[in-house]
């Protein structure tokens, strides 16, 4: 583990906190709160913030690594969004339509759900590409 693949993970657990912030709280936020008995209280939530924070190590440190390990020579932009899209069909879209099938939610929310973290994962892929870049290349 060298100090490039050290900094990856910790700046895409702050990005990654920061845009399921953004995304669950800011932007979904209030169609969560009419689903009562569904999610937690904020107040509720907030006991189980440290499983959260665990989560978030654990997913920036095995996206950098993944990364890391298939990253080729070829411009790190095309790279960074391949990466973020193959995530989240592995990923984010699997799980929110899993959660569709046993749990009752509305199809808007899942949509926006699928939708808001794709792009974030899309991202994050660049993110970590722009991280893991040759010096001095530019995006393509």
């Amino acid at each position: 583990m060298g100090k490039k693949f050290i900094t990856g993970w910790i700046v895409l657990f702050v990005a990654w906190m920061t845009g399921d912030f953004v995304v669950h709280s800011v932007l979904l936020g209030p169609d969560y709160a009419q689903l009562p008995g569904l999610f937690r209280s904020p107040a509720d939530a907030s006991r189980y913030f440290p499983y959260m924070l665990l989560a978030h190590v654990l997913l920036a440190g095995a996206f950098t690594w993944i990364y890391a390990r298939g990253v080729q020579a070829r411009p790190w932009m095309a790279q960074g969004v391949r990466f973020g899209v193959a995530t989240a069909l592995l990923t984010v879209v699997p799980t929110y339509l899993i959660y569709y099938a046993v749990q009752p939610l509305p199809g808007a929310l899942v949509a926006r759900q699928i939708v808001f973290e794709l792009i974030l994962m899309v991202l994050l892929g660049i993110l970590v590409a722009w991280l893991h870049r040759s010096r001095g290349e530019v995006p393509r």
